[in-house]
């Protein structure tokens, strides 16, 4: 019970993702058999379709976009303030704050990561490892987007009797970057939103939220 209380948001959302990674792959499928049948060609088996570029590309144009979303707040956040928002630093705290109060340096303590009291190239690579994280996991994520999608857009290509394309002509054409910027515009709404709505509006409880009563002037401040 103790291990599900302390991790019971990682465990939530990845029950949820499982949830939604499920339904995705049997509504997809779902969508296929109707246009295969509509089409009067045969039915795909549903593990052939899991397999297939069909299902990866849909699954990898929204990983990207949501990696590519954490790793932009991440670094932006660093320099960038937003005034009264509980998801930015206070104004004087802009920039990579001191080795005191980052606990860096002669400022570690006996609980400090063993490569932050190492010091050196393997404090400067921990000082930085999530932003290199999600910046790596979306890049990762973008390539089999591309990769994918080059097997999906080429499967539709000879299905009208046309040519198929490369790999790197594909990186230039509407299909790819109409994929990658119909998911990267909603993340960029939906974190912006959230750093301004929650300069003015609150939720009691939540560590996303400043407390109820504070101004809304008070930055870097969870209820």
């Amino acid at each position: 019970m103790k291990f599900l209380r302390d991790n019971a948001v990682g465990i939530f959302f990845g029950l949820l993702f499982l949830g939604a990674l499920g339904g995705q792959a049997f509504a997809g499928y779902a969508d296929l058999v109707q246009r295969r049948l509509s089409d009067g060609g045969a039915e795909p088996g549903f593990v052939r379709y899991l397999a297939s570029s069909e299902f990866a590309v849909d699954v990898a144009e929204n990983w990207q976009s949501e990696y590519l979303q954490f790793f932009l707040y991440i670094i932006a956040t660093v320099w960038l303030i937003q005034r009264g928002s509980p998801e930015s630093k206070p104004p004087e705290d802009a920039g990579q704050e001191s080795d005191e109060k980052q606990q860096v340096g002669a400022h570690t303590g006996p609980r400090s990561p063993k490569w932050v009291r190492a010091g050196g190239w393997r404090t400067k690579v921990f000082s930085n490892s999530l932003g290199l994280a999600m910046g790596g996991i979306f890049l990762l994520s973008w390539l089999v987007q591309s990769v994918t999608g080059v097997s999906s857009y080429n499967a539709d290509q000879l299905a009208m009797l046309e040519d198929p394309v490369p790999w790197l002509e594909y990186l230039g054409t509407a299909d790819f970057w109409n994929r990658s910027l119909q998911n990267w515009q909603s993340e960029f709404l939906a974190i912006g939103s959230m750093a301004v709505f929650s300069v003015y509006l609150r939720q009691r409880g939540s560590p996303e939220s400043k407390p109820v009563g504070a101004a809304h002037s008070t930055t870097d401040e969870a209820g």
